[in-house]
């Protein structure tokens, strides 16, 4: 089924609509959720509430890309899933480490203008990674927006994990470099 179908059975608050994203997108919200959620528990939740966001988010949200939208609907539903489970414990994770990383080339602060300034922030990010190359952004999304392990992407690509770690530090010093330039730091 196409997604101006499935999209069509949202408008007309047909269930089917639901059934039917599961049949095309459920593998694919699941892998993002369980790169993001150690337990495949949380994970089926996660995708299940994504579900649910989506329901209630279309319409009256008439999304471009169906695939990017439930995309970006379960990664916010399983880092808030993520960041409720480790609140009090700090663990060895995957999603906390790519954080981490990528953390280091962000700008940091503390006070209310940090509100004025995310989305601001957020676009620069977006526009630094679609001007990156083939390899190069696929790499640094795969990490970094779907939060996959190194040793997944190194696999999936046929690099060395090294080579992978390599690419990743290198792009994020271009994030941070970008950033400056762009007066974020």
């Amino acid at each position: 089924m196409e997604d101006e179908e499935i999209l069509e059975l949202y408008r007309q608050r047909s269930e089917k609509a639901v059934e039917r994203t599961r049949e095309k997108y459920g593998a694919y919200c699941a892998a993002i959720a369980r790169n993001i959620l150690p337990d495949r528990r949380d994970a089926e939740e996660c995708v299940g509430d994504t579900w649910l966001a989506a329901w209630n988010a279309i319409p009256p949200h008439r999304p471009g890309d169906l695939r990017t939208f439930l995309a970006k609907l379960t990664r916010r539903t399983a880092l808030k899933r993520w960041r409720d489970n480790n609140r009090l414990k700090r663990g060895g994770g995957e999603t906390e480490i790519a954080l981490e990383e990528l953390g280091e080339s962000l700008p940091s602060g503390g006070d209310t203008e940090d509100e004025v300034l995310t989305d601001e922030l957020r676009t620069a990010v977006r526009d630094f990674v679609r001007s990156l190359e083939g390899e190069e952004q696929a790499v640094f999304l795969r990490r970094h927006w779907y939060l996959e392990p190194v040793k997944s992407i190194a696999s999936g690509r046929g690099y060395s994990e090294a080579k992978v770690k390599s690419m990743l530090h290198r792009t994020r010093e271009k994030l941070r470099e970008y950033l400056i330039k762009e007066g974020f730091k």
